[in-house]
């Protein structure tokens, strides 16, 4: 069952013997637990795939035209596991590959572009859609080429992607954490244990205990309909 950060809060407040409240900054034991809350969250976001916050997402364009193949992660992206451009599948190659395989500069439909963190210079194709990409920084994604007969730059509104956005939080009393129904038991109990540990300097076991089940639990119920075996992209931000 899904609760709202108050109804967090008042949960570890009772298990801790803390004071009542209606909110969660009326006390400053109250705002701290809730701080708590917030921090385990982003850890359990962080630490493992969530289902609920994947998307469908667009890259971000430069429209720079002497930077055409460079496209940008969008903001709070954690993970882009699937890249189409044009409605094609554009595939994913790791840096040293990438450079291995630059056509070299001075062919006919070869042109080059500096790349904007480190001054290198990068070459690519210009006479067809990209088939494969790269990130030398995990801020800029670069395309092995384009096709210059139809744009000046690759474009945004041809990008498709599926992959992970990092959620929100808000700090007060009625928002409710986006995250699985299943989680939120695993989301209480750890609050609960970090609570124990920073504020009561210690631990207390059958928290520890709980904490420890629901996290061996958790991974297997994540989807609402059932995986199967799930095809490796290697298209992928990480943090």
């Amino acid at each position: 069952m899904r609760r709202t950060l108050l109804e967090l809060t008042q949960s570890i407040l009772n298990d801790l013997d803390g004071e009542p409240v209606n909110s969660i900054f009326d006390t400053e034991e109250a705002t701290q637990y809730a701080s708590v809350v917030r921090d385990t969250y982003f850890n359990i976001v962080a630490a493992r795939q969530t289902p609920e916050h994947d998307e469908l997402l667009k890259l971000t364009a430069l429209s720079d035209s002497t930077k055409p193949v460079y496209l940008k992660y969008p903001d709070n992206v954690k993970e882009i596991r699937l890249f189409e451009y044009d409605t094609k599948e554009v595939y994913w190659k790791d840096p040293i590959r990438f450079l291995e395989s630059m056509p070299t500069a001075g062919q006919a439909g070869v042109a080059s572009a500096t790349d904007p963190i480190s001054g290198v210079t990068i070459t690519f194709r210009t006479d067809k859609n990209p088939k494969y990409y790269t990130s030398f920084d995990n801020e800029y994604i670069v395309c092995d080429s384009y096709d210059m007969s139809v744009d000046t730059t690759l474009q945004e509104s041809k990008t498709r992607c599926w992959g992970t956005k990092y959620p929100s939080f808000t700090m007060n009393d009625s928002f409710v954490p986006d995250l699985n129904e299943t989680l939120f038991p695993y989301l209480l109990a750890e609050s609960k244990s970090v609570c124990f540990s920073i504020f009561k300097s210690g631990s207390d076991p059958k928290v520890e205990q709980a904490a420890r089940r629901l996290k061996s639990g958790i991974q297997n119920d994540r989807f609402k309909s059932k995986q199967g075996n799930i095809r490796n992209f290697y298209g992928r931000r990480r943090p």
